[in-house]
């Protein structure tokens, strides 16, 4: 299992060079792949949750507002279970996302998703427990994969931008279904380096 380090990531921006001349280009104009794990799963979660479908300044200043609820950096399971949904819903929460991160805190709180183990699981296996939780689906359990854990080998082909950029660099007359990317994946030799494959798509798109 490949985690995202200074070394594997120059490894694979030296892999993905030798075998897609099309990425190649987009790696030889951009800076290097700065994919970062970290270990605040629930606060990645609660964030991905909180930030879905919204702008970043948006995300950003109903995250600032739903922290001063508890008046502290970040909350925990316990504390959010104490909040109701109205209250939640103060800082900014829709209802829905309410009720979403009010779900996955009783999910970390009654032991039903452990996320201290998801470093022994494989990404399907994380995909499958992640997306037992109400509001978390699959393009989030992917940006799970790759920006919290670090895992080099995830292929976020239902993401809009990935679609977006490969349409673009590969000259697609449409839009890629999830089929087309991991067809054009596998015949690039993307693996087991697809989430820096993703990170340098999404360079190409300029999109910070």
């Amino acid at each position: 299992m490949l985690i995202a380090s200074k070394t594997n990531l120059q490894l694979a921006s030296k892999h993905l060079s030798k075998h897609d001349v099309v990425l190649a280009k987009v790696i030889a104009n951009s800076p290097a792949c700065t994919i970062v794990p970290h270990q605040n799963y629930f606060q990645e979660l609660v964030e991905s949750i909180i930030s879905q479908q919204l702008s970043v300044k948006s995300a950003r200043s109903i995250r600032g507002k739903f922290c001063d609820l508890f008046g502290s950096d970040f909350p925990t399971p316990k504390q959010i279970l104490e909040k109701s949904v109205e209250e939640l819903r103060t800082a900014g929460l829709s209802n829905a996302k309410a009720r979403y991160v009010r779900d996955l805190a009783s999910h970390i709180q009654n032991g039903s998703l452990k996320l201290d183990i998801l470093n022994t699981l494989s990404n399907d296996e994380i995909i499958a427990e992640l997306t037992a939780v109400k509001g978390i689906g699959e393009w989030t359990a992917h940006m799970f994969l790759m920006f919290a854990m670090g895992r080099l080998d995830v292929l976020a082909h239902g993401d809009l931008g990935i679609k977006n950029g490969i349409q673009k660099l590969y000259g697609l007359k449409a839009l890629p279904s999830p089929q087309d990317t991991q067809k054009l994946a596998q015949e690039n030799k993307w693996h087991p380096y697809e989430s820096v494959s993703c990170w340098y798509i999404w360079q190409s798109l300029d999109n910070n």
